[in-house]
């Protein structure tokens, strides 16, 4: 039956469901309910005629006979970008629609062009934001591996510093106070020091063998270094790992600092390496070393988390470290209204997952939904790691109280502790890439799930937003900067080719060429030394320049994905090689949809740029031919 239609006077302020019959086209965007929508002649016509739609609720399935179909996992094929098409939308070809009927003459990249522009101006008519707005700004998300979300089946969530983020500041400086009050009672002098956000950053590599903090490049190269609270100099970097690699592998001597738990911990024990060079540390705690003294400070840091007072107090006062997101519910609510199930997989106790939870979501969701609502299984204290390399006793969590009972099987709706993945894929139904991972931590989370299961993993990296914000910042600083780098690469080729000659000359050979060769002793000795006169003036600009380049960010290491101007850093490289996508929060999904097809920019290669260039050179080679021949 087709649906009652009725004409308004005025636009609709919300659209949860939109019919839009068009002369030209008819495009459906589904949420089942009653709401005004404009009706579009083409071309685009200045009055609008509104209609108001009465549908009753239907999902759209496999069986639908409508319109449209979604593809079932039965049907699907790969595109070719080499992703599935299982959930694509595709029009039901038994209706004998064709291109005619709805408009959509001449070439396709005329018409696409053509109806991306209509579209543009339906969406800014309804007040939804353009999608390419969301792409390119702080909030956007990105693609380091090509990802049809619209083939997930299952989408799993973290939850510390995923689906909650804590204020910084309030919930490290407690574990940082109470680290340090564990230090003292170990007998460790802690006097006078305080906690100092800025010290660190995500990213960053701790070597435990010299006491020191280090920023790597993709390759492990150190960039920068820090020892105790004290950066060290390029030449002391230079004489310290010019011959050494940054190997995480070798777990005994570095430590990555993979996430923002991470920070209390360093700064805690680059402040205690101070006092051991100082020899304030007393000698009957033992012959210390840097090791060591690692060692003591997590011991500190592992009890204020094991002991419980640290999360006892953040339960007792969420609303003081946690930062509420009033859109992560209803990016939640989308994904699960498009058919999506939904997991959340937290080493968090139940006690503290309830009450945070609770705190964070409840009050921004809709008709009385509880978090517990959204999600198709819960399981706390995973034991990540773990939970993705190995299988665990499984509970089942039967009383608000907390109490358990063994179980062997998850059932879709339940809420257990331990287990492991293996188990939720088998409760599911549903394997491997079909199951989207998110999370903050680059080895529990992201490169775990990747590697034992090859699950979909999404990162989330909260100082993103501030890092994209300081390069847009930084564009002219960083401008300038190349041109100066790039004057001198121009004189430094010229001046190394005048080198040369008078190298041949000395050895009594033939220049490069005879010009060269007959060229007055003189007259090329005063151009070598004018061209060393302005690289050395050049170097003196660009030093400083080079040094301050991303200060912006944080003024000890710079930006967090690059390790120097153009290269990588250690952090950006483990990025790109486990995280599909990465994103400074979860509720940036809600500018993008549960429908969204991210695709991989293309990456640049080295001689990238000189193919370029070689293809501007022929092209203006050839036009220069033309004017000859003319």
């Amino acid at each position: 039956m087709a649906p009652k239609i009725t004409t308004t006077g005025s636009a609709a302020s919300t659209y949860e469901s939109v019919i839009l019959w068009r002369r030209r086209m008819t495009v459906v965007l589904l949420r089942p309910s009653s709401v005004t929508i404009p009706y579009f002649h083409a071309p685009p016509a200045t009055t609008m005629v509104k209609m108001k739609i009465k549908m009753k609720c239907q999902c759209v399935t496999k069986e639908n006979t409508g319109i449209f179909s979604v593809i079932p996992p039965s049907k699907a094929d790969f595109d070719y970008l080499g992703q599935s098409t299982k959930g694509d939308l595709n029009l039901n070809l038994n209706l004998g629609i064709d291109d005619g009927e709805v408009g959509l003459h001449g070439p396709i990249e005329e018409v696409a062009r053509m109806e991306a522009h209509e579209a543009e101006h339906l969406l800014n008519h309804l007040g939804i934001p353009d999608p390419f707005s969301a792409r390119y700004s702080p909030r956007g998300i990105f693609c380091s591996r090509t990802l049809n979300l619209r083939s997930i089946s299952a989408i799993g969530y973290d939850m510390d510093y995923t689906l909650m983020h804590y204020n910084v500041m309030a919930w490290e400086g407690r574990a940082y106070d109470y680290c340090m009050d564990n230090l003292r009672n170990m007998g460790f002098p802690v006097e006078g020091l305080a906690f100092d956000p800025e010290l660190v950053i995500r990213g960053l590599v701790i070597d435990k063998e010299k006491g020191n903090l280090v920023k790597a490049d993709r390759f492990g190269y150190v960039k920068r270094a820090m020892h105790g609270t004290r950066m060290l100099s390029t030449q002391r970097v230079s004489e310290m790992y010019g011959r050494e690699l940054v190997d995480l592998r070798n777990e005994s001597r570095w430590e990555f600092l993979n996430t923002l738990f991470s920070v209390s911990e360093a700064v805690a024990y680059m402040q205690m390496v101070d006092r051991f060079d100082e020899g304030a540390i007393a000698a009957d705690l033992g012959p210390l070393d840097y090791k060591g003294l690692y060692k003591a400070v997590g011991k500190a840091l592992f009890r204020a988390h094991v002991e419980g007072q640290l999360k006892s107090e953040i339960m007792s006062k969420p609303e003081l470290f946690v930062e509420p997101d009033p859109e992560l519910p209803l990016a939640l609510l989308d994904q699960k209204e498009a058919g999506k199930r939904l997991l959340l997989i937290t080493n968090s106790d139940y006690h503290y997952t309830e009450k945070m939870m609770q705190h964070s979501f409840n009050r921004f969701l809709p008709n009385d939904m509880s978090w517990r609502d959204l999600f198709d299984m819960v399981i706390v204290s995973a034991r990540k790691p773990e939970f993705f390399q190995m299988s665990h006793p499984m509970y089942e969590i039967v009383t608000g109280e907390g109490l358990m009972r063994p179980c062997f099987k998850a059932h879709p709706g339940g809420l257990y502790s331990g287990g492991s993945a293996q188990m939720v894929e088998n409760s599911l139904g549903i394997h491997g890439d079909e199951i989207l991972y998110v999370g903050d931590h680059i080895y529990t989370d992201v490169s775990q799930s990747k590697v034992h299961l090859r699950w979909r993993t999404a990162l989330i990296c909260r100082e993103l937003e501030d890092e994209y914000s300081a390069l847009v910042r930084s564009r002219g600083h960083r401008a300038t900067l190349i041109e100066l780098i790039n004057q001198k690469e121009v004189v430094g080729d010229l001046f190394n080719q005048l080198r040369l000659a008078l190298q041949r000359r000395s050895k009594g050979r033939p220049a490069q060429t005879l010009a060269a060769t007959r060229m007055d002793d003189k007259e090329l000795t005063e151009s070598i030394q004018k061209l060393l006169i302005v690289m050395q003036r050049l170097d003196l600009k660009i030093a400083p320049m080079m040094e301050s380049d991303g200060e912006l960010f944080n003024r000890r290491w710079g930006f967090l994905s690059r390790a120097g101007l153009w290269d990588k850093s250690h952090l950006m490289r483990q990025i790109e090689k486990y995280a599909d996508i990465y994103t400074s929060r979860v509720s940036n999904f809600l500018h993008y949809t549960p429908f969204m097809y991210f695709r991989a920019q293309e990456q640049s290669l080295a001689h990238d740029t000189y193919s370029f260039h070689q293809l501007k050179h022929d092209e203006s080679a050839d036009h220069k031919n033309n004017e000859y021949s003319a």
